[in-house]
């Protein structure tokens, strides 16, 4: 196994150190003037990645570049919560929570919305904080959708209102690092329509009042940690239950005993939806109707119905759980299903990243004699003078320090040893030199 010089690691390493200098610049007050100056400083061991752009490209290049980080910086930090305890992050956290269940999330890509949200609120309640790591494949198993739904919810909704902020994509093992803030309150109402859904011949005219007015309110009252603990059962999948029979059941464990005005305020579902996901339930003996108003019945949370009034000629019978109501509407299994390509996906993808870490290539070997002998492949393991240290160490270009299972070969390449190779450093040495001998004698 050999070391290959990583440029582009190194620079991206040097990059995010650059962005948390210029982070806490703009956090203490400072300004790009007093960022480039401390960048630029040539004892700073934080500007390394400025003064090598300077060096190569230029100091137009260097001071653009350091332009760009502090206009990233300045928009991140002014966007962000300083945290000062953990209880304060526990406080935020609450807060958002609160602004969540107070949204009205329409339509069925904003209920989806909500779902996603959600998920990402429990990473961040586990976490202590509104920065955590987490993969999509996890987000989608905790709220119960596949992946591409969940990717154009976060490009459509999430990500365009404020809600949620990828600050890193996760690489290997390690998740996307993600941020959560609450949105911003003039964009609650603006959805981020896809191609198939506008139209280039007569818009809607505000002037002329021709934007639909919506039939739900601008406020609702939702419970989420009910929304949190039910989604990812397969009973809620789209073609189940859904996402409307979800937030009307997290509506009606706020306040029970609304009536279908109401539930279409609180909820945000569309009168129509709600009629017909309070008739879905209530064949599951999940609601029950006194009157004008709607109640969730003793053990709907579980998903055990009870036998209505009404049920004695329409055949319905009470649910048994919520694996039972998924079962019924055909959708039990997706869950199982949905964690099964994610340990497949996950399995090959670190697969490749082994193979990619150990730089495989097929041996190439020919016949000469009657006997193969094994091409010696191009190595580009030759290093620098500068990275050379004394009795044969190698110098780490990062830290500048002798890295501890690093040799320097007589021919000057790099020769890893690791517990399990059993020969020495000589014997490593000596054995590629007669590779390559036996390769030049039969060539």
């Amino acid at each position: 196994m050999v070391l290959r010089a990583d440029r582009q690691g190194a620079a991206e390493h040097g990059h995010r150190i650059t962005v948390a200098i210029a982070c806490h610049v703009a956090r203490a007050g400072g300004t790009v003037d007093q960022l480039t100056q401390l960048l630029l400083h040539p004892e700073h061991e934080g500007g390394r990645h400025a003064r090598n752009i300077a060096l190569r490209s230029g100091q137009s290049r260097a001071l653009a570049y350091i332009g760009r980080v502090w206009a990233s910086a300045s928009a991140a930090v002014s966007s962000t919560t300083v945290l000062e305890s953990r209880h304060h992050a526990y406080e935020v956290l609450a807060a958002l929570r609160d602004r969540i269940e107070t949204t009205p999330w329409r339509g069925e890509r904003g209920r989806t919305a909500l779902r996603v949200l959600r998920a990402h609120l429990n990473f961040a309640e586990i976490a202590g904080g509104p920065l955590y790591h987490a993969s999509e494949r996890q987000t989608a198993e905790e709220a119960g959708i596949s992946r591409t739904t969940l990717r154009v919810v976060y490009e459509t909704v999430l990500k365009p209102r404020g809600w949620l902020r990828r600050l890193r994509i996760g690489h290997g093992r390690e998740g996307s690092t993600w941020y959560l803030a609450e949105g911003s309150p003039d964009r609650h109402s603006i959805p981020v329509g896809q191609s198939r859904f506008r139209t280039t011949q007569y818009p809607p005219d505000p002037a002329r009042e021709e934007w639909p007015t919506p039939e739900t309110g601008t406020t609702a009252d939702l419970d989420s940690t009910v929304i949190g603990r039910l989604m990812g059962h397969d009973a809620f999948a789209h073609h189940a239950l859904g996402s409307a029979a979800l937030v009307i059941i997290s509506a009606l464990h706020v306040r029970p005993a609304q009536t279908v005005a109401e539930l279409v305020g609180t909820s945000s579902v569309s009168r129509a939806t709600t009629y017909r996901s309070l008739r879905r339930l209530a064949d599951h003996g999940l609601v029950q109707h006194t009157g004008e108003t709607w109640a969730l019945t003793p053990r709907a949370l579980e998903g055990f119905g009870i036998h209505l009034p009404d049920d004695a000629g329409n055949g319905h019978t009470p649910a048994q759980g919520w694996a039972d109501i998924a079962e019924q509407h055909g959708a039990w299994g997706i869950a199982a299903q949905r964690k099964a390509l994610h340990a497949a996906e996950r399995a090959a993808y670190q697969q490749a990243l082994d193979r990619f870490a150990e730089h495989r290539r097929r041996a190439v070997v020919i016949v000469r004699d009657g006997r193969q002998v094994l091409v010696p492949m191009p190595r580009p393991d030759e290093i620098p003078p500068a990275w050379h240290a004394p009795h044969g160490r190698v110098l780490d270009p990062l830290t500048g320090r002798p890295a501890a299972d690093w040799r320097v070969a007589t021919d000057g390449r790099l020769i890893l040893i690791t517990p399990s190779d059993q020969r020495s450093y000589d014997e490593l040495a000596a054995a590629h030199a007669e590779a390559l001998s036996e390769w030049e004698s039969a060539a």
